[in-house]
């Protein structure tokens, strides 16, 4: 059941951290922007499970009184592939001839909500919490064995994590935050086959199933987060 309700899910947690939360300073730099919204924009460079890049905007102020901003980014990530022997078995065939290699990547979709909070009497710190995508490939080589290819997934996922801002000029901050999400499982793709969660398959191999595939490829599941970057203020 938590699988089909990410969103219900997603928005429990929003309450829940609301609820239980000191509010602390806003996360806007100026006090004045009581009036209007600002906006902001940066990036971050960090860990993910693999080294990740990700550029961001962020909205705050919509209204007076309201403390929570709104955090949209884009990011790429290396990771892990999985194991090459195994998703050439469960994608391809049996051959164990080449070299194998693998890599992996995706890219990410974010969209948070920053609460703030008192955190170790930083001034600006947030509580954040949102949804996740993920467009994940992961790619397979054998060296000698004249085989390459992807399997590649489309995840869905929730992430919640804690940040602070430091002042470094009027219009510039240093940022510095941590977090985990979780991926919900997504069907598989690689060369002319496809294991979905729900277990439908396109041209299996063998008695191969989801299972089989989940194991073989490293799709995002849970990723640990720890990233530092730049905010610029307009």
């Amino acid at each position: 059941m938590l699988q089909k309700s990410p969103i219900r899910l997603a928005l429990t947690g929003i309450a829940g951290l609301v609820l239980m939360m000191t509010p602390g300073r806003a996360l806007a730099q100026t006090p004045a922007a009581d009036t209007g919204a600002l906006f902001s924009a940066g990036a971050t460079v960090g860990y993910n499970t693999g080294f990740q890049v990700l550029a961001f905007g962020r909205a705050a102020n919509f209204a007076q009184g309201f403390p929570v901003a709104i955090q949209l980014g884009v990011g790429y990530t290396s990771s892990d592939a999985g194991d090459p022997a195994m998703a050439r078995r469960v994608f391809i065939n049996n051959a164990t001839n080449g070299i194998p290699t693998e890599k992996g990547h995706s890219w990410d979709l974010t969209l948070d909500a920053l609460i703030p909070v008192q955190l170790l009497k930083l001034p600006r710190s947030y509580v954040s919490t949102g949804f996740r995508h993920s467009s994940y490939t992961a790619n397979f080589a054998y060296i000698g064995g004249n085989e390459d290819f992807d399997v590649t997934s489309s995840n869905w996922g929730i992430g919640a994590g804690l940040g602070s801002d430091f002042a470094v000029s009027r219009r510039m901050d240093l940022m510095v935050n941590l977090g985990l999400d979780y991926y919900f499982s997504s069907t598989l793709t690689g060369h002319d086959t496809q294991y979905s969660p729900d277990g439908t398959a396109v041209n299996p191999r063998e008695d191969y199933t989801y299972g089989d595939a989940d194991s073989a490829v490293g799709q995002p599941k849970f990723r640990a987060r720890l990233a530092t970057g730049l905010q610029y203020h307009f």
